[in-house]
């Protein structure tokens, strides 16, 4: 898959000359939603023998638009890993614009222009809700009347799941709520996260339990508090393990919010690398013992609960 970085004004010798088939959205966690429109414009491009292309944006629109904190936003697939699931995708070419106020003030008329027809595009296909400008006269509606008849427009349907819109909002709420469960489910695939391994107060060795302690990479959606099953990916190799996110609260000295792995069948330092990791399953939330032993006491419990949970997954 070949990827291009535009920046508005782009240089049009910054375009790929081949005519192509062009999904459009921001796709955060390119989500059973997303991949609907990806695999409806796969199925275009493949009967056309056309490439397929996709655009994107470098951050969320949001941001310019003074809709969001100043925190930014939580992503559920950062720019890296989009690239990866828009590969697995089988798509040819990714379009990544900055998203900037320059660009935020095209008009739709212009817009269409230079990021539909000067990409080349032949046809473009996009969920029904996509939008361009100010929505109200950006829409898939009128894309067809915008496009002058320079491009064909295909416009996918909603998809829903447990009788309600699959969205990148939902899924996000849902890992907040430590449902990776069904964020999963409306994913299509199992939620990752990215990380460093650092230095932690080293408690959970003195336990029997020591912990990769994981500084997530920036804006990126841990899930709820809580302890889950999980994998983690340390040079190259997929490990089980249990993850808790939470702030310590038997030992009460703690005030910020950690990710703490412990790696089954592993007795390596890895401080300093870098981890990826799967979330697999919500175990618990996070509880208050009354001392050290009442905690030794659960996390062997949770050991047990995520093997047989791996295993009953390998079973399936």
């Amino acid at each position: 898959m070949k990827v291009i970085h535009l920046h508005h004004p782009y240089d049009p010798k910054e375009i790929d000359p081949e005519p192509i088939v062009l999904a459009l959205g921001f796709f955060d966690g390119v989500h059973r939603g997303h991949q609907a429109v990806i695999k409806r414009a796969r199925a275009i491009a493949t009967a056309k023998q056309l490439p397929l292309a996709v655009m994107t944006f470098n951050q969320h629109p949001a941001i310019v638009f003074k809709q969001i904190g100043p925190d930014g936003i939580d992503y559920l697939s950062p720019l890296k890993r989009k690239i990866e699931l828009m590969r697995a995708n089988q798509v040819d070419l990714l379009y990544v614009v900055d998203f900037t106020s320059e660009f935020a003030s095209l008009s739709p008329q212009a817009f269409v222009a230079q990021y539909m027809v000067n990409l080349h595009a032949q046809i473009v296909v996009a969920g029904f809700d996509y939008t361009y400008g100010k929505k109200a006269v950006a829409n898939m509606t009128t894309l067809p009347q915008l496009s002058q008849g320079r491009f064909e427009t295909v416009s996918v349907a909603e998809q829903d799941a447990a009788a309600a819109k699959i969205s990148s909002s939902r899924i996000r709420q849902l890992l907040l709520q430590g449902d990776v469960d069904q964020a999963n489910t409306l994913l299509g695939y199992v939620y990752q996260t990215a990380g460093l391994v650092v230095h932690g107060l080293a408690r959970g060795r003195t336990l029997g339990y020591p912990t990769a302690n994981i500084l997530t990479d920036d804006h990126q959606q841990i899930p709820g508090v809580g302890i889950y099953a999980v994998q983690i990916q340390v040079n190259g190799r997929w490990y089980e393990a249990m993850a808790s996110v939470g702030y310590n609260i038997t030992f009460a000295d703690q005030h910020k919010l950690t990710v703490e792995i412990n790696i089954f069948d592993f007795d390596t330092f890895i401080y300093g690398e870098s981890v990826r990791i799967r979330w697999y399953h919500y175990l618990r939330g996070e509880v208050k013992f009354e001392n050290a032993q009442g905690l030794i006491a659960q996390l062997g419990q949770d050991k047990i609960n995520t093997r047989q949970y791996f295993e009953d997954l390998r079973r399936q």
